[in-house]
Parts: C-alpha cells; sequence; structure tokens
C-alpha cells in the first residue's frame, strides 16, 4: 500500500473547539410562565364569543326579536330533545347526509383515480370536472327537483353532488403531486404497476385526500341545509323552515348550532384519522 493510499485511509483530525466556547444542551430556563394547555386556548374564542353574545342580550343590546339569547336556546333545546324531536331531526338529517357522503365519496375516488392514474381518464374527465365545478351546485335545486321529485332522492344528490368536487380535486391534486423521482426509483426496484400505485402513488396523495375529506365533509352539511329546504317532513331543516314561519329565533340557532357541532365532530374525526395515517409524515405544528 502506498503512503498516499494511507493518508487517504487515516481521517484527518478534527480541529479542537476555540478556548472558551462552552455549548450547554438541554437546558430549561428558569422561571418561565406555566403554558395554558391548548385545548383551553382553542375553548377561548367560542366561549367568549357566547359570553358576549349573553351580555349583548341580557343589557337589551340585542333584542330578542333579532336573536334570541342563548339561555332561551339551550332551554329550547332541553324541551326539544326531551320531546324527542331534537333526536329524532338530527337522526333524519345524519342519514341523509351519510347515504350523500357515501355516494358522492364513491364517484370522486373513481373519477379521481382514473384522471390521476391514465392520461386518457385525464383528458375525459378532468376538463368536464373543472366546467361543471363552476356550476353553482345550489343552482341546480330546481332541476334536480324535476329529475327526481320531492322526495329524499333530490336532498341526497345534491349532499352527493357537493360533496365528489372537492374529493375529486384533492385526490387527483395528490396524485399528480408524486414525486417523479419516487416513482422512477420504485420502478427500478422492479415495482409494477400495481405495486407503484399500491406502495408510491395513493401513500403520496394521502394528505391532499384527507384534505379533501375534511372540505367534503363539511360541504356535506352546508349542502343538507339547502337540501332540507325541498319540501322536508323531518330533519334540522324541517325545523328550521318551521321556525321561520312564526319568527322562533331560538329554534333557528338552535339548528344552526347543531350543523355546526356535527360538522365539528366530523372534522375532528378526520383530525384523529389523520394523526393514525400520517405517522410516517413530518409536519410543520406551528412555533411555540
Amino acid at each position: 500500500m502506498t503512503t498516499e493510499s494511507l493518508k487517504a485511509a487515516v481521517p484527518a483530525p478534527q480541529a479542537a473547539p476555540p478556548a472558551g466556547r462552552v455549548t450547554i444542551r438541554g437546558t430549561v430556563r428558569q422561571g418561565r410562565r406555566p403554558a395554558v394547555p391548548r385545548s383551553v386556548r382553542r375553548a377561548a374564542g367560542p366561549v367568549g364569543l357566547i359570553l358576549l353574545w349573553f351580555l349583548a342580550s341580557a343589557t337589551g343590546v340585542l333584542p330578542e326579536s333579532v336573536l334570541a339569547s342563548p339561555v332561551d336556546v339551550l332551554g329550547q333545546a332541553v324541551d326539544l330533545t326531551k320531546d324527542g324531536e331534537l333526536p329524532r331531526a338530527i337522526a333524519a338529517s345524519g342519514r341523509r347526509a351519510g347515504i350523500g357522503f357515501l355516494i358522492g365519496a364513491t364517484v370522486a375516488l373513481v373519477l379521481s383515480l382514473l384522471a390521476g392514474l391514465f392520461r386518457l381518464g385525464e383528458d375525459v374527465i378532468d376538463s368536464s370536472m373543472g366546467m361543471f365545478r363552476a356550476i353553482p351546485w345550489v343552482g341546480l335545486i330546481p332541476l334536480f327537483i324535476v329529475w327526481f321529485g320531492i322526495e329524499e332522492t333530490p336532498k341526497i344528490a345534491l349532499v352527493a353532488l357537493g360533496v365528489t368536487y372537492p374529493l375529486y380535486f384533492n385526490i387527483y391534486g395528490g396524485i399528480r403531486s408524486t414525486d417523479a423521482q419516487l416513482v422512477e426509483a420504485a420502478r427500478m426496484m422492479g415495482l409494477g404497476r400495481l405495486g407503484l400505485v399500491t406502495y408510491v402513488i395513493l401513500p403520496s396523495a394521502l394528505p391532499g385526500a384527507l384534505v379533501g375529506l375534511r372540505y367534503a365533509l363539511s360541504t356535506a352539511w352546508l349542502a343538507l341545509v339547502f337540501a332540507e329546504q325541498i319540501n322536508a317532513d323531518a330533519g334540522l331543516g324541517y325545523l328550521m323552515s318551521n321556525a321561520q314561519q312564526y319568527f322562533r329565533t331560538d329554534v333557528i340557532v338552535l339548528c344552526l348550532v347543531v350543523y355546526a357541532l356535527l360538522g365539528l365532530a366530523c372534522d375532528f374525526a378526520v383530525r384523529i384519522l389523520s394523526r393514525r395515517l400520517l405517522t410516517w409524515r413530518a409536519n410543520f405544528e406551528g412555533e411555540a
């Protein structure tokens, strides 16, 4: 072995740190204020708005004819729950939202896979979806009544249509945002088309799909508000229509609060699902 090779094999000595420069790791600042739990901070906004609403109603700044007080809304919630009317309305609305969501999610998943994985599917489907998205889906209510009548079908169809667009575009965008170098590396390792889709493309599209799922669930409840105005005889929209005729703002606000709580529960479920499914992905969670 030559001298030059020996010199190359022996690592060069590292320079010693300059004197007087000491790095201390893992130290904790003394006298730091205790951090407020995130759950308390997240609840501060809604609780503050409710307190402001209560004070405005109690002082007469917000008349009851304009908006009922939170005390009246809470009392109405207790009365309707005891009568069983509110649970029946929630069950009817939940059934419509659930069926419509399943139909819309299935259609969106099939179309996004065809458009995302195949160029022919993109040419045929994506431009059409972009065109239909520009049409306000709420404006299709009269056409749905002509097509499906005034029973349950137009309500479910409107929810399904509202769910399809956000899911389709987020899944399609997630598929097409897959790193091309990662795809090429998977092919070099011998993965076939099915393995490439299963182990590379779909996991890369999962974050976008979960974002689309959050939008789709919120859109489902939004679409249901309009859908249940179509000759409904049960559901939260039915309660709101009856309350509107008698100027019962307490019932109207109660139904809106229930819609919001249902949407918040769905969003919370998707957040938990995202944490479970995306444990492999390092995310930026904001600075302290």
